[in-house]
């Protein structure tokens, strides 16, 4: 059988070194104006800045958007003081390749998805609303 959809992936895998939230924000649908929904859960898109924490990556590699689908706009982890961006993990990533062929020649490209967001090591906090979920 051949592989339909994302395929799922460890945030190690795709984030080794870590990675940095600088915002985010609903994804919306260009010709509708209305926000974007995922089309397995149903659920609205939202878009997480990202930027990866690997001293090595370059140019687009260094600056992502991870997509996240939620009934409610996901609750970034709070910050940490002395650093310049909240540190994130995503929970139950993956990834979608496909062919980006906005530039001078196609190349493969990657999205990536999750389905929640938490501080590093932390609980989860990617569904919830402002207000915690009693235990």
């Amino acid at each position: 059988m051949a592989i339909q959809g994302a395929l799922p992936v460890a945030f190690g895998t795709v984030f080794p070194h870590g990675a940095f939230a600088l915002g985010v924000e609903a994804i919306t649908d260009f010709e509708t104006k209305r926000p974007q929904m995922d089309k397995e859960s149903g659920l609205p898109l939202w878009a997480v800045d990202v930027i990866d924490a690997d001293p090595e990556a370059r140019g687009k590699a260094k600056s992502v958007k991870v997509k996240v689908a939620a009934e409610v706009c996901p609750t970034l982890p709070d910050e940490v003081p002395g650093l310049p961006f909240r540190p994130i993990e995503f929970e139950a990533m993956a990834v979608m390749p496909y062919v980006d062929d906005n530039g001078r020649r196609p190349r493969v490209a990657y999205s990536l998805r999750a389905r929640g967001v938490k501080a590093p090591g932390g609980a989860a906090g990617g569904r919830r609303g402002p207000a915690k979920e009693a235990a």
